[in-house]
């Protein structure tokens, strides 16, 4: 709720401090002490546009704070914190207003803009009164009235689930039907790649292998020939080397049998020899084993073309290519498998738009009961608020396409005469049968997600027993929420919790307004005051004591 609201250099008023308290808070004053000029400054706070002649004259700025008290608002702090402003148990807004007409706004010292200043307070306060274009006049509140008076938030809040959930698959599939061209090309492509890769059969290691296969095809006749005449000197001519060694060994072996200490030297030679038959033996194997084949030359070539052209396409190395191919393949699975996320989509598509035909019939044919009982029980409230002629219709209309609402538009028109049609509240209903309307409504719906309700001329052409019933319902209203209500009615006035008076005076040379909140016997003064007399006597004292008391009376 609205604790503290503080208001400098606006119009006439200089300085003003203004403590509120919960429930019914009443302001009175003679006619043009300032009393607009409060909800001027209020409504400054709600995001309204403010003009340099706003400020006091020879100020350089106007500025207006609001304190609100935000325990057990748990849902409303939340919404707060959610657009990044740090919100405990109390809000701070300011408001200033330039000489120039420039201006800015503060949330708990951060500055922010007006759409977002107004989005913030819009949860706070709600004005009704002559100029202020609040709850009754925004259409899109006029269904949330009528489901609220019909218990059918839950219904449309899940219908509202359904709606964004429809939302959300619709908006898949459009995205899935965009790029279904460009899937089809991807899909040829990447079918052709695959295909591609899988018939190289690469294996890991085969280009090294193949390299140097074809190094050894090419040097074929040099290696042949290197080979062969190694072989033919260590083994195969008639002066081959073994031979010769041969030799040697027979020659040490009869030298040992003189002298055993060349057993080593034996050993070496020996050991030797050996070692050189089989090298010369398989240098003779390797030599019949070199093939010179030209068509085998030419398959390796072919095959290391292949692998050439794969590698500028793919990757780097054999690896990378088969990497590539998996990486394509996935691909292509998960876009072959397009049409079967189609199909799901649109399942699941159809099974939410049947939920959304059946809850939202239901939520259409109950508004459009309910409807027909609100108009019957708004009539009969403003019949004791001073309007019985008025005539109220809410309009439920269907939607060509349904909102998260639903699939009706709700509207409440008002005739305040007989004979005339039914309009728009906006173009046809004064201030105060606005304020009447809201306070009609606040009556047969009382939970409001709004702390703080104001009301301005709600008495405006009333008098008697129907003043006095203006002032037991706004007392209805605001056990449940703050409510400030600007009054000339004594009726109205004598149920206040709390009831300040704003009035002006000179302060040398300039006027200046104040609002002071009036003890019991300031209190009786007033409302004696506000009966009409002149002078205040005793009887006009006795007069409205009496209204205290039996306002007071009625409460208990």
């Amino acid at each position: 709720m609205l604790t503290d609201l503080t208001i400098r250099n606006l119009a006439i008023i200089e300085s003003l401090h203004v403590p509120f308290s919960s429930g019914l808070n009443i302001l009175t004053g003679e006619t043009g002490a300032g009393k607009s000029i409060i909800i001027d400054a209020v409504s400054l706070l709600l995001g309204s546009r403010g003009g340099g002649d706003m400020v006091r004259t020879g100020c350089d700025e106007a500025v207006v704070e609001a304190i609100f008290d935000l325990r057990g608002q748990v849902e409303l702090r939340a919404a707060i914190s959610a657009m990044g402003i740090d919100c405990e148990d109390e809000l701070l807004v300011r408001r200033v207003v330039s000489a120039s007409g420039k201006g800015r706004a503060f949330v708990n010292g951060g500055l922010v803009t007006l759409s977002m200043l107004g989005e913030i307070t819009r949860r706070l306060v709600n004005i009704y009164g002559q100029h202020e274009s609040q709850t009754l006049l925004r259409v899109e509140n006029h269904l949330h009235m009528l489901d609220g008076f019909a218990g059918l938030g839950e219904l449309r809040d899940e219908f509202a689930t359904l709606h964004r959930r429809h939302r959300g698959i619709s908006e898949e599939l459009r995205q899935l039907e965009e790029g279904e061209r460009d899937a089809l090309r991807r899909i040829d492509i990447l079918a052709y790649q695959v295909e591609e890769i899988a018939a190289a059969a690469l294996v890991h290691g085969e280009e090294e292998r193949l390299e140097q296969e074809r190094n050894l095809l090419g040097h074929a006749e040099k290696l042949l020939s290197r080979t062969e005449g190694a072989y033919d000197t260590l083994y195969g001519g008639d002066r081959a080397l073994l031979g010769s060694l041969r030799s040697v060994e027979s020659a040490v072996a009869e030298a040992v049998r003189i002298d055993p200490s060349l057993q080593g030297v034996l050993e070496s030679i020996s050991s030797a020899y050996l070692q050189l038959e089989d090298a010369s033996l398989s240098l003779r194997d390797y030599a019949a084993g070199i093939d010179s084949d030209p068509e085998r030359v030419q398959a390796v070539d072919d095959r290391l073309e292949s692998i050439r052209r794969l590698k500028k396409k793919y990757g780097s190395t054999i690896a990378e290519i088969l990497e590539c191919h998996s990486r394509m393949e996935r691909e292509l699975a998960s876009l072959q498998g397009r049409e079967e996320s189609r199909g799901d989509l649109e399942q699941r598509l159809a099974e939410v738009e049947a939920q959304m035909l059946s809850l939202g019939s239901e939520l259409g044919r109950r508004r459009k009961e309910a409807a027909a009982r609100m108009e019957k029980s708004l009539e009969g409230e403003l019949q004791q608020l001073a309007l019985k002629h008025a005539r109220i219709d809410i309009l439920v209309e269907p939607l060509e396409k349904p909102r998260e609402t639903g699939f009706e538009r709700v509207e409440f028109l008002f005739s305040p005469n007989p004979g005339e049609a039914a309009k728009p509240l906006a173009k046809i209903a004064s201030g105060g049968e606005l304020s009447r309307i809201m306070l009609a409504v606040k009556q047969l719906h009382p939970e409001s997600d709004v702390p703080t309700l104001i009301f301005d001329e709600v008495d405006t052409g009333i008098g008697g027993a129907t003043s006095a019933m203006v002032g037991k319902k706004l007392r209805s209203v605001a056990a449940r929420q703050q409510v400030l209500c600007i009054t000339h009615l004594p009726q109205v006035a004598a149920h206040a919790d709390s009831h300040y008076l704003v009035a002006k005076h000179l302060q040398g040379a300039r006027t200046s307004t104040e609002v002071n909140l009036l003890d019991d016997s300031a209190r009786v003064e007033e409302v004696a005051r506000m009966l009409g007399a002149l002078v205040v006597t005793d009887t006009s004292r006795d007069h409205a004591r009496e209204l205290i008391l039996d306002a007071a009376a009625g409460r208990n």
